[in-house]
């Protein structure tokens, strides 16, 4: 089930509340009893490359600068 990030306008406390999708955009109580929150955007992190660093040279022997020579 989908974690969803809040944060309370009232005492700026920022909290967690795990709920079905189908409930995602349902108001949310902060721990503290306030009831003025807002849901907070999130990211995910998606598998995949990352980008080669800047100038090449990622490790391994040719790429260090250890053949041709």
């Amino acid at each position: 089930m989908p974690r969803y990030d809040f944060r309370c306008r009232q005492c700026g406390e920022t909290f967690e509340v795990t709920r079905p999708m189908s409930e995602s955009g349902a108001p949310a109580d902060c721990p503290a009893g306030h009831d003025d929150t807002v849901r907070l955007l999130t990211t995910v992190a998606v598998g995949g490359r990352s980008p080669a660093p800047a100038g090449g040279g990622g490790g391994g022997c040719c790429g260090g600068g250890c053949c041709g020579g």
